[in-house]
């Protein structure tokens, strides 16, 4: 008898605070609310003049060469398929437990970088939950882009350099500790 009460108080030990760990954050809410990245390199008015005078060289050179405005409409062409603004709506995982909304959109500051931002986001918050840029919902190829920050509100996370979009193209949130998919949204051209 005092071998199976021993037993229990071990099992129990072990058991309560991992339940605990695992179900809390089912319980509580965390948000933030982080603003817009905005590139500022500078006075925006003459930033803006630069661009303008820079668009009107390009244009001469155009028109003076056929074959340079053949090269410059390749490069526009190029630079607009870097740029084009890529976004999708969150949805859960679609068990009745894991919820997920709000939306997912890429960012490209003008210093070149990128980042991806969540706004209007919730989810189901869980223990060790992360974001992956992911090729599939089951975070078989992934690019961690580190621990979520709050499980509601506007957040932003900077994107590697050289992050291949149309490879890692599904925004997931991802529990660590247990390898369960909480939700996603999977990147498209807007």
């Amino acid at each position: 008898m005092k071998r199976s009460i021993l037993i229990a108080i071990i099992v129990a030990a072990v058991v309560v605070p991992g339940a605990v760990y695992a179900v809390s954050p089912y319980f509580t809410e965390t948000m933030i609310d982080e603003p817009a990245p905005v590139a500022t390199s500078g006075d925006s008015s003459t930033e803006s003049m630069e661009k303008d005078d820079a668009m009107a060289d390009d244009e001469a050179m155009m028109e003076k060469d056929g074959d340079a405005m053949m090269d410059k409409g390749d490069d526009a062409m190029m630079d607009d398929a870097m740029t084009k603004e890529l976004s999708g709506g969150f949805q859960g995982a679609g068990d009745g437990i894991h919820n997920a909304s709000g939306k997912a959109t890429v960012l490209y500051l003008e210093d070149g970088s990128a980042v991806l931002r969540f706004e209007n986001f919730r989810v189901t918050n869980g223990p060790d939950l992360y974001v992956y840029l992911s090729t599939d919902r089951g975070a078989s190829d992934y690019v961690d882009l580190g621990r979520l920050k709050a499980n509601s509100g506007n957040q932003n996370y900077e994107l590697p350099d050289g992050v291949d979009l149309s490879k890692y193209d599904n925004v997931i949130i991802w529990c660590k500790s247990f390898s369960v998919y909480f939700g996603g949204a999977e990147l498209g051209s807007a």
